[in-house]
């Protein structure tokens, strides 16, 4: 079915922004998979994008922590996202904190057109301050997930990501080699 202002406006389209949020370790990558292979289990046209950057795991899959993997497109902007997702039913979206500043209006404009964007990202960077087009998105969102992790210092809920290594750079491509979760007191008490 062909998008058009008279079906949208009868409410035969719903397309939303759902964002996953959180530290690192905190599962959203997990969460979007998970998601995601839902709506192929329902037959759903589906298109993942993750920033070409991402190289961590694999070069085209979305992979979590805990090695679960979907297949995905890199791309270097958002705007391919727009171009490529612009035919289907369900856009995923990983490491959302790596993409330019119009992630936020690629995602709009595709949730007008009807589509379902499930985006995950850190919405924190190593310092504690909100991570690129995150805030923005989260604004957006009609839901939005924030998952914890573990603090590794006490265990309790962490939701900041505190680099282990020196390094102030703003982005570090890093695993359990370079970052840590911790809690509020955790991140601001300990070195």
């Amino acid at each position: 079915m062909l998008f058009s202002e008279q079906n949208f406006r009868r409410g035969e389209f719903c397309g939303s922004i759902e964002v996953i949020c959180g530290s690192m370790f905190s599962g959203k990558t997990e969460e979007l998979i998970r998601r995601l292979k839902r709506a192929q289990i329902a037959k759903l046209n589906v298109e993942i994008f993750k920033p070409r950057t991402d190289t961590r795991y694999d070069e085209t899959a979305v992979v979590s922590h805990d090695l679960n993997s979907i297949q995905s497109t890199p791309v270097e902007s958002s705007s391919a996202i727009l171009l490529l997702g612009a035919n289907t039913q369900v856009v995923g979206i990983d490491e959302a904190q790596f993409f330019d500043e119009n992630l936020p209006e690629v995602c709009n404009q595709l949730a007008q057109k009807g589509i379902r964007v499930i985006i995950a990202g850190l919405d924190m960077d190593f310092l504690g301050k909100p991570f690129g087009p995150m805030p923005a998105l989260l604004a957006i969102a009609e839901h939005v997930t924030k998952v914890n992790a573990v603090c590794m210092q006490c265990g309790s809920p962490a939701v900041y990501s505190y680099r282990t290594v020196a390094n102030e750079n703003k982005i570090l491509l890093g695993e359990k080699d370079s970052y840590e979760p911790r809690c509020r007191a955790c991140y601001h008490t300990l070195d």
